[in-house]
């Protein structure tokens, strides 16, 4: 059967496999705490395993409460030599029946059964985990998307699958709002794309996810870019009173202001700004009316004072609240 065949093995280095591209094979490990993640990978493979073999038969095991013996038979070969999908979960909690005879398994895996291990992460289990990457098993990496960046190319991703387009500020917007859990951040996607029509822009983020706490950043940014001092600091003082991060809210303020840098000075028409900077016209003119109120080196200033503001809120100083409205009010002020 070729779902066996073309399996994607970990390279010389031992890469773990992307979620999205894992195959089916012999024996694959889903490592690491992202329930999303790992969800989505088995999913895939049961959807390609049942493509070639639309009978075969799915088994769950529990690894924590595992019945000595349910490997093995499950295992077997049937009379009819049908497939078999073993999905065997809480390897985290492994009990040492399945320990044993998940180490004697994997010396001689069956050849009609696809077997998908998961192990949320800590060290129960270790030496079956060595064993498994040591050998031929496909290791699946299923650690959580921490970094915005990973977030990005996570949204990205999704639209370009679906083939639909979403500008990068769009992109930013919707990590802003729903980034905190990547289940959630998918269903955002999932939801966008299947009630939004035509290209979606960080104004339809505004009106699906408007609402959410950590939108509220937008909120602040349009008031101080429009210079009202008052309004912007009461709105972000509101915001962290009610549970905002301060991360997000940082970097709602610095892409709206990096949007002001990339208009700032320049020429042309709305629709060919547009085109050159990967913007939408409607947020070439708003940017454009904010740039007014500053200088080349006011906004040098801010953009200075956005990057000291977000290595305070990452870590870098004890009071990450007074580097948020230190730069709110540095951006409303403008000129001076």
């Amino acid at each position: 059967m070729a779902t066996k065949g073309n399996t994607n093995r970990n390279t010389a280095n031992n890469a773990p496999a992307s979620w999205r591209d894992v195959q089916p094979a012999p024996v694959v490990l889903l490592i690491g705490p992202e329930d999303y993640l790992a969800a989505k990978a088995s999913e895939s493979i049961r959807h390609q395993v049942r493509r070639a073999q639309p009978s075969a038969e799915l088994v769950v095991l529990d690894a924590a409460t595992y019945e000595p013996g349910s490997l093995t038979n499950h295992a077997s070969p049937s009379l009819f030599g049908d497939w078999k999908i073993i999905q065997a979960g809480g390897l985290a909690q492994m009990n040492d029946s399945f320990l044993e005879e998940a180490m004697a398994y994997l010396r001689d895996p069956a050849p009609d059964v696809v077997l998908v291990m998961r192990h949320s992460g800590g060290n129960r289990g270790k030496k079956l985990l060595d064993a498994l990457r040591a050998g031929d098993t496909v290791v699946v990496d299923c650690h959580p998307l921490k970094k915005d960046s990973e977030k990005i190319d996570f949204v990205t991703a999704e639209f370009r699958l679906a083939h639909r387009r979403i500008d990068g500020d769009a992109v930013r917007a919707l990590v802003a709002a729903v980034g905190a859990q990547l289940a959630e951040l998918a269903a955002a996607c999932q939801q966008l794309i299947s009630d939004s029509v035509g290209d979606v822009t960080a104004e339809t983020v505004e009106k699906y996810h408007g609402g959410r706490v950590e939108a509220t950043g937008f909120k602040v940014a349009d008031a101080a870019l429009a210079g009202r001092t008052a309004q912007a600091l009461s709105m972000l003082r509101h915001a962290l009173a009610t549970g905002a991060d301060p991360v997000p809210l940082v970097a709602a303020l610095a892409m709206k202001v990096r949007a002001v840098a990339r208009v700032h000075g320049a020429r042309g028409s709305s629709a060919q700004l547009a085109r050159e900077l990967g913007m939408a016209p409607w947020q070439v003119d708003q940017a454009r009316r904010e740039a007014q109120r500053f200088s080349s080196s006011s906004l040098a200033r801010c953009i200075q004072v956005l990057a000291e503001a977000d290595a305070q809120v990452k870590g870098g100083s004890r009071d990450p609240v007074y580097a948020v409205e230190r730069a709110v009010t540095v951006i409303a002020v403008g000129e001076g």
